[in-house]
């Protein structure tokens, strides 16, 4: 691998020119570039919004004239005319977490609900990390069993996580009670869940308790946790299922909770725990989400959104999450919990970066298009890349983004592939910073199954997703992501990494691609 770090650099660059989007329609395809990425939106700002999700599903990869796959018109872009791709980073899992639950119960994941991007964010990644906030930006790839393509991996990490440099935390844990909420696997789920977050906090650290099922309530103000840890547990202990799921009364209820026990130099958050299916009240998404983008505008309070439940309302959580400037996980059994709620505390409280957005040049002279797959709803605009008034992501200490490309290179192509940049604003001053790596094309390892273990992990977890979305046959399906095995060989190269790598995240993403592979 061969990638080079840059010293950050602090203020406004000048923005790029405007490209017309119409003349991407007309550029006849040849070859594609395939990009896993991830972002957030905010209503105003950002370029696309979550609404669009259902029609998020990938482009299929047709056949040119010359035999070779290329991505529909609409989703491939040719670099002579824009070599550019921008995005705001996230760092949500909770797709991949319920797709888990799902085939375990022996059905297949909804197509729509399958996000390659989280699928593969969900497995740990060896970057290299910074030694303060921001981020370390790592490129490297290879070469793909299609002709031609190769994967590329851009990654993303931040400093590691330590519970004992953060500042205090100010908590509202807003608790789904309805009726659904009943069902193993969910209220009791998120008692022994906020029981283990309460424990796992520090004395300095605040929590208020939010239930909701067909009107709202705070059951706990904010409250200290020193001396009063008690007087929590007690709290969550004896909550109970009631009615209906007004889940727009508990995000409004939760909000104004956080807002009147709002502290300065503390990391404000609401952790919303819920299945996601509204029903009772305001359950447009929209006005929904308005009040959760407002609150973050004038208070900065960013949202954590856990799923639960064998029926979960993905969309509406991961849209949540998104306005809130936050991201969602999905915890399916106390394993999941422990690793959510104490394991991954400092992640899921702290931040180191906010309005976090990736951009990614590709050189023309040796890449001839990409095609960009996941998040297709989450978009920015190259423009706004350096525009700080638009909304990016927010990212915490131990987390790594992994933008994935399938590439298809020039005949013949030598020389630089691609450049990659994130930009943030320092959590405490919001000073502007960025960092870039680059990737040359004799950098790419020349097979992908022999190259690092941690790529070849992200590589499978990319064509699961990707066959679960697209159905499973072989790599010369059409609208397969170029170099996808086929859910059978799939499995074989998952179960050699979890032996090699000895990590059990790998074994268990290695047992749901035969699950789906008995079920396909």
């Amino acid at each position: 691998m061969k990638h080079r770090y840059r010293t950050p650099r602090q203020g406004t660059a000048p923005g790029r020119t405007r490209r017309l989007r119409a003349a991407l329609l007309a550029l006849t395809a040849t070859g594609g570039l395939l990009l896993t990425a991830c972002s957030a939106s905010d209503g105003g700002h950002s370029s696309a919004d979550r609404s669009n999700h259902s029609a998020g599903l990938p482009a299929p990869y047709g056949t040119g004239a010359d035999g070779s796959r290329s991505a529909a018109p609409d989703e491939s872009r040719s670099p002579s005319a824009d070599h550019l791709s921008t995005f705001a980073l996230d760092v949500d899992t909770a797709s991949y977490g319920y797709a888990r639950r799902v085939l375990d119960e022996g059905r297949l994941p909804d197509p729509s609900q399958v996000r390659p991007e989280e699928f593969v964010n969900s497995f740990r990644q060896d970057y290299e990390r910074p030694d303060g906030n921001g981020f370390t930006v790592s490129v490297d790839g290879a070469r793909t069993d299609r002709t031609g393509w190769s994967l590329v991996r851009v990654g993303l990490a931040t400093r590691a996580a330590h519970t004992d440099d953060r500042p205090p935390a100010a908590l509202t844990f807003v608790v789904d009670v309805s009726g659904s909420m009943g069902e193993p696997g969910r209220l009791d789920l998120a008692k022994r869940s906020l029981g283990a977050m309460t424990d796992r906090l520090r004395d300095g650290d605040s929590v208020a308790l939010v239930t909701f099922s067909d009107e709202a309530r705070t059951v706990l103000p904010m409250t200290r946790l020193a001396g009063h840890r008690g007087k929590v547990h007690d709290a969550i202990d004896e909550l109970e299922t009631e009615d209906s799921t007004n889940l727009g009364a508990g995000v409004e209820k939760g909000y104004a909770t956080a807002a009147e026990g709002l502290r300065k130099g503390a990391t404000n958050r609401v952790v919303l725990v819920s299945d996601g299916l509204a029903n009772t009240g305001d359950t447009d998404p929209d006005t929904i989400l308005e009040r959760i983008s407002r609150e973050r505008r004038d208070h900065g309070i960013t949202l954590f959104g856990v799923g639960v439940g064998s029926d979960y309302g993905d969309a509406l959580m991961e849209r949540l999450a998104d306005k809130g400037d936050g991201h969602t996980a999905y915890v399916s059994g106390d394993d999941d919990a422990r690793k959510v709620f104490v394991d991954q505390l400092p992640q899921n409280v702290d931040l180191t970066a906010r309005d976090a957005k990736a951009q990614v040049a590709f050189d023309p002279e040796t890449v001839a298009e990409f095609h960009l797959v996941g998040y297709e709803d989450r978009k920015v605009a190259d423009e706004d890349f350096r525009d700080d008034n638009v909304d990016g992501g927010e990212v915490g200490p131990g987390h790594t983004v992994t933008a994935l490309y399938a590439v298809r290179t020039r005949p013949g192509a030598d020389g630089h592939l691609a450049t990659a940049s994130v930009r943030w604003l320092d959590p405490g001053t919001r000073a502007p910073h960025e960092e870039s790596g680059e990737l040359e094309t004799g950098a790419l390892h020349d097979r992908l199954w022999t190259a690092p273990h941690r790529l070849q992990v992200a590589a499978v977890a990319a064509y699961f997703a990707d066959a679960l979305r697209t159905g499973d046959a072989t790599a010369d399906r059409t609208g397969a992501l170029p170099g996808n095995p086929g859910l059978a060989r799939l499995g074989e190269r998952a179960h050699a990494l979890a032996d090699a790598t000895e990590d059990k995240d790998v074994q268990h993403l290695a047992e749901a691609i035969d699950e789906a592979d008995l079920m396909k």
